[in-house]
Formats: structure tokens, sequence, C-alpha cells
């Protein structure tokens, strides 16, 4: 896909695989995505997809854009790259950036300093409460991916986690309000 040009993506349907209404729902643009959340409290992961392939001048793109829609206070900047992280750091240190990886890592709040990260985005199996804790105490968040069903949501909630990446936000705000009422 790294090859294909947006005119092509956006005319693809990306929302019939998801539901019937969602039928000849398109791909925004970054622009557009920012714009839509520019006027609401929405705090925006977005992940820069260059682990693999890299793409020039990526990280300077994205920054531009997020500061010109005066959103740098609500974005939060995340890859398995972690050597564009660090640049992304080093370009806007006034906004957030979140280490991605799936598991093993080693006392991963002093690996985040290192990057001067602001969070770990770990796949949520490899989060344990007691390190949720420890990087607390460290000044580092936890952001869990991809956290879909609502007992995991739940666990990782109850761990002390400072955010949840999931591809249902309807579904945690659900959770959330619910739980909200319970408390």
């Amino acid at each position: 896909m790294k090859d294909t040009d947006y005119e092509e993506l956006a005319s693809l349907d990306a929302g019939s695989w998801f539901a019937p209404s969602f039928a000849n729902e398109r791909i925004p643009a970054l622009e557009q995505l920012l714009e839509l959340l520019q006027s609401t409290d929405t705090i925006l992961n977005i992940e820069l997809k260059n682990d693999y392939i890299q793409y020039k001048d990526i990280e300077h793109k994205v920054i531009d854009m997020v500061r010109a829609y005066h959103m740098t206070d609500r974005v939060i900047l995340s890859s398995f790259n972690h050597y564009s992280l660090a640049l992304c750091k080093q370009l806007a240190p006034e906004i957030r950036t979140g280490v991605l990886y799936m598991e093993g890592l080693y006392r991963p709040w002093d690996y985040a300093r290192t990057l001067q990260a602001d969070a770990l985005h770990a796949y949520h199996f490899a989060v344990l409460p007691e390190w949720v804790a420890e990087a607390s105490d460290n000044g580092i968040d936890y952001n869990p991916f991809t956290v879909n069903e609502i007992p995991e949501m739940e666990r990782l909630l109850d761990a002390g986690v400072a955010g949840i990446i999931t591809d249902y936000p309807d579904r945690l705000d659900d959770f959330l309000n619910r739980r909200g009422a319970k408390a």
C-alpha cells in the first residue's frame, strides 16, 4: 500500500466491513481528522506507521499539521519505530509520545525515559498492575492497545492505566459511563 496515492485510498469503501450502515465511509486525511476533533476534548493518538517503511520527513509533516490545528496538548504520537519517537520529541517536546511495543521490555519505564517518552503503549496482554504502578511512580503513563472487549477494559482500568487504545471508543465510553454510575 505504500505506493498507493491518497486519491485512490480516499475512493475506497472503508466502512462496509464493519456494518452495512457504514457503507461508503471514506478514509479521512489527517487534516480532516484534526479539523473534526479540533473543537472537542478528544485526545488523539496518531500512530506513525514507519516501522518497516521509512517515509521521508513524516515526523516533520505530522508535527507541523498538529501545530497548525493547535492540538499539541491533545495529541500523542506513537510508533514502533523508537528512533522516530526520539526525533518527534526533539522536534516537538511539547507533544506527548508513546512507545509502542508488543512484549518483553525489562523496566519499560526506564527505557521510555531514554526516549523522553511520556507513555508506554504496550500490547494489552503485556500490561500488569505492578508495572502500571511502577511506571506511574516514574512519571510514565500506560495506554495499552488494542483493547476491544469490556472485561479487558475493566481489568486494565482496575490496574490503573491512564488510557486505552481501542477500535471501539463508543464501547469504552459506554463502559466508563456505566462504571461511573456504579461508583
